[in-house]
């Protein structure tokens, strides 16, 4: 079983990221779980995400001491939380930021803030870590996630929004793989 942690701030989607993560890799036939870190319930406070993909039925619920991959969609949390804690060893960190970290695992970084200003037209970067986290590991494919994207935003954005995140994430996904 993979799994995945993903920083964030209240409101940014962490949480929407671990389950299009889940829904992408139902459609490769695994199995996939997401769930939401214990949090103060506020926009802003640090909160986690996460995710798991496995080939069998994923029971395990909850906090994951001993992810595979971690994923840091706000910049200013690579100063906040220790975001290596726990991390297996091999396991990598995906980050948003045009800064490298000094960090003791290896780190794929990706500037999601501005792909997701120029194309969004906001900073919500959640989506355009997704095609960096899938550059950057393979854990799904691209289409993969764009299928659970689709599906997941389908329920709550208008086309044209489900449109540009898909171009974002493909942005991100073309950035990391040409770096």
């Amino acid at each position: 079983m993979i799994e995945i942690r993903i920083h964030g701030r209240g409101g940014q989607g962490a949480v929407t990221l671990a389950h299009i993560l889940s829904m992408a890799a139902t459609y490769e036939g695994k199995y996939g779980q997401s769930s939401q870190g214990l949090t103060v319930e506020r926009r802003g406070a640090p909160i986690m995400g996460f995710a798991r993909i496995g080939d069998k039925p994923i029971s395990e619920r909850g906090a994951m001491s001993k992810p595979d991959y971690v994923v840091v969609i706000d910049p200013l949390i690579l100063g906040a939380v220790d975001v290596e804690a726990g991390l297996a060893k091999g396991g990598i960190i995906v980050a948003n930021t045009v800064n490298t970290p000094k960090v003791k695992h290896k780190c794929v970084t990706v500037d999601a803030t501005s792909i997701a200003l120029e194309i969004l037209k906001r900073s919500i970067t959640n989506t355009v870590m997704l095609g960096a986290v899938v550059a950057a590991t393979n854990i799904v494919t691209l289409e993969s996630i764009k299928k659970g994207t689709r599906f997941i935003l389908g329920k709550k954005l208008p086309e044209d929004a489900i449109e540009a995140n898909l171009r974002a994430i493909q942005k991100a996904y073309d950035d990391v793989k040409s770096s």
